[in-house]
Order: structure tokens, then C-alpha cells, then sequence
């Protein structure tokens, strides 16, 4: 079993060091700038720097779950390696946010589509899983045939 989600769990841990930098971020942006919790205002490069790690913190569940349904019902290593272009697109995000606001668009839009592609490849995994397990369809070999 493990060796079937070795690769998930690499690239979950990576997440979650990615989030835990994120948050050092705006400490280290909190101290910068004088900013005391629970105040979120501020100057606009600590704005820019909060609403960063709370826009990757929002995605982060959306992106754990489809990454294991993509990796569990479809494949694992195309899951993890869309992992890994997603946490590098939110990565590049979270730096051109810090350094601009028009900056996070294009990293944005990138993690938006890498999403949307963990999206597809869950759904028709757990469809091929469905319809193999419950109905006795197995598209692969239709498809194949």
C-alpha cells in the first residue's frame, strides 16, 4: 500500500512546509512593519504579503484532496507531479504578490488550470472506478480493444 502513495505523501509534506513558510512570511512582514495581531491592515506590502498566505491557505484543502483523489483513482505520479507544478505556481504566486499585485496573476492563473487538470483526472478516476466496480464497464479495455 504505501508504495502506491509514497510520492502523495511527499508531495503533501511539501505543501504543508510550503503553508508553514508562507505564515513565517507574515510574522516576519507583522515585525517588519509593526503590525500586532489581529490587526490585517497595514502598509500595502504587508497586505500584500498577508492576503498572499491567506489566498494559498484558503486553496491549500482544494488542492490536498484532489491531490489524493487524482493519485489514489487515476494515477500517482502524474498527481504528484501536478502537485509539484502546483505548489511551484503558488510558490511563484505568493513571491510576485509579495512583490506586486499585478505580479500574482499570471502564477494564479497557472495554479487555477493545474487545478482544474486534478479536477478532470479525479473525476474520471473515480468515474473508471465506479462504472468498473459497480456496473462491470471497464473503459480502458473498451478502449483498447
Amino acid at each position: 500500500m504505501l508504495d502506491q502513495i509514497h510520492w502523495l505523501a511527499a508531495v503533501t509534506v511539501l505543501g504543508v512546509l510550503e503553508q508553514a513558510y508562507f505564515f513565517l512570511q507574515v510574522i516576519y512582514a507583522r515585525r517588519l512593519f509593526g503590525i500586532s495581531p489581529p490587526k490585517i491592515s497595514g502598509p500595502p506590502e504587508f497586505e500584500r504579503i498577508f492576503r498572499a498566505q491567506v489566498n494559498s491557505s484558503e486553496y491549500f484543502p482544494i488542492f490536498l484532496a484532489l491531490l489524493w483523489q487524482a493519485g489514489l483513482f487515476f494515477h500517482q505520479g502524474l498527481a504528484a507531479a501536478l502537485g509539484l507544478l502546483y505548489l511551484c505556481a503558488r510558490y511563484c504566486y505568493f513571491m510576485g504578490y509579495k512583490a506586486s499585485s499585478s505580479e500574482r496573476l499570471a502564477p494564479m492563473y497557472f495554479s487555477a488550470g493545474v487545478l482544474w487538470i486534478l479536477i478532470a483526472v479525479s473525476a474520471l478516476g473515480i468515474l473508471h472506478f465506479f462504472l468498473s466496480h459497480h456496473v462491470g464497464l471497464n473503459i480502458l479495455q473498451l478502449l483498447t480493444a
